[in-house]
């Protein structure tokens, strides 16, 4: 069997996202869940599908930037819609300026999904309270925005929110007309989007509407003129409001929120008392440091799997040749990456930068080398001390010590039987500087 350079190269960008609603990507994908700690996905669709199908539902959904949310929500998305729900699925940067945002930043954003998505199966809304809404603000915006019989309501929304995005000045003039009416704005969608969108897809043999939220676990961890982080106040002052949608809605939210002091705030605000779902890195070891062999198998599926997506995964292994002049060098390529998936994918694209396959291993160690070199660039002088004891106890306390290691990459976060734990960026474990602390 020959390698498909053309469609090797396409499938190992770390930038690409897996959609399982898209069957080319379907052979590409590998489910980590079993060695994940849960079935984390198969959770929050239960929650709809079985547990409240005809009540809305917030749920909360976070982990590393790189680690796979985005494939795992919109496989949750194509598992949903086949059991008749309409899920709209969105990446919220491409609405928002990540480093400004608020709520009634979000609440727009939703209601264009939303409306956009619904337009593509021939549902027209026209909420009355926009049309009015826009009016008002469309003169001091300079931004033409027409409600009449022939326009898409989502094209509406689409322009001030591209220009609200695109210009900081407008971005805080419209606020200043939006933030008081937020709670009319919520009613609005809640009256004359989201019930009349649900009204029409049953009517369409549809049990649902599902909203699902990416990329708001991106949002910018700067500190407001309140001294409250952007993550606090959307999700902790606000919250309360953004789980008042009456529709099942899934928020991807940052993972530093899981190391506030106000982490029970968050859970009862937005998640009903119920607990983000983190997605962790995909193990190559033990706590106990021991090798975990069914992780690393994955990892080489995962690699594998982007060489010869139609081939059977144990027969896969005989075509290690193909890509590697080497088992060995396959498996230090997933020993390297701690088990993170686009970090994993980006040393497998740098080394296809280099050289064609079979990757030799001289080449995987110059590529190591640069990024090692990179990471360690990073970590300043207490910052190794911290690692120090994360190793030690496995685990890492308060939102200081995420923003130190778990935010740079210095750690990962893993799962087990016996719950979370911690452990350091394999990269960094090879630094004689870390080996010295650790003698």
């Amino acid at each position: 069997m020959e390698l498909h350079l053309p469609r090797f190269f396409k499938a190992c960008n770390p930038a690409k996202t897996l959609d399982m609603g898209n069957p080319e990507d379907h052979p590409y994908y590998i489910d980590f869940s079993a060695v994940r700690g849960g079935k984390i996905i198969e959770a929050l669709g239960r929650t709809i599908t079985r547990l409240s199908p005809d009540e809305p539902t917030c749920q909360l959904f976070t982990g590393h930037i790189g680690c796979g949310k985005s494939t795992e929500l919109l496989r949750l998305k194509a598992d949903l819609e086949k059991q008749q729900f309409h899920v709209v699925y969105f990446e919220s940067s491409q609405d928002l300026d990540m480093v400004d945002v608020d709520v009634s930043d979000i609440l727009l954003s939703i209601a264009r999904s939303v409306c956009e998505s619904l337009e593509a199966i021939s549902i027209q809304l026209k909420p009355s309270y926009f049309s009015k809404l826009f009016n008002e603000i469309k003169d001091f915006l300079q931004t033409p925005i027409e409600f009449s019989t022939e326009a898409e309501f989502s094209v509406g929304i689409a322009k001030v929110t591209a220009r609200s995005k695109d210009s900081p000045q407008q971005r805080q003039l419209l606020r200043q007309h939006l933030e008081p009416r937020t709670q009319s704005i919520l009613n609005a969608i809640n009256e004359e989007i989201l019930q009349s969108a649900i009204q029409q897809l049953k009517w369409l043999g549809k049990k649902g509407l599902v909203v699902i939220i990416d990329n708001l676990d991106r949002v910018d961890n700067r500190s407001m003129a309140s001294g409250r982080s952007q993550p606090e106040y959307l999700f902790i002052d606000r919250g309360t409001q953004l789980r008042r949608l009456n529709c099942h809605v899934v928020y991807t939210l940052p993972l530093s929120l899981m190391f506030s002091n106000e982490y029970e705030t968050l859970k009862n605000r937005v998640g009903g008392g119920v607990a983000p779902k983190i997605l962790p890195m995909v193990p190559i070891q033990l706590r106990d440091g021991s090798d975990y062999p069914e992780g690393m198998a994955l990892l080489r599926q995962l690699l594998l799997a982007r060489a010869f997506p139609m081939v059977d995964p144990q027969q896969r292994l005989t075509l290690i040749p193909l890509v590697f002049d080497s088992p060995e060098t396959l498996d230090r390529m997933c020993r390297i990456s701690g088990g993170h998936v686009r970090n994993l994918l980006g040393l497998l694209y740098n080394c296809l930068q280099q050289e064609d396959p079979p990757f030799s291993r001289s080449c995987l160690e110059r590529v190591i080398k640069g990024y090692r070199d990179d990471l360690t660039l990073a970590v300043e002088e207490e910052e190794w001390k911290l690692l120090s004891q994360v190793v030690q106890q496995q685990s890492v306390k308060g939102e200081q010590e995420y923003q130190t290691l778990l935010r740079s990459m210095f750690v990962y976060e893993y799962q087990d039987e016996q719950g979370r734990w911690f452990g350091i960026n394999p990269a960094l474990a090879e630094t004689d500087k870390f080996r010295s602390l650790a003698l």
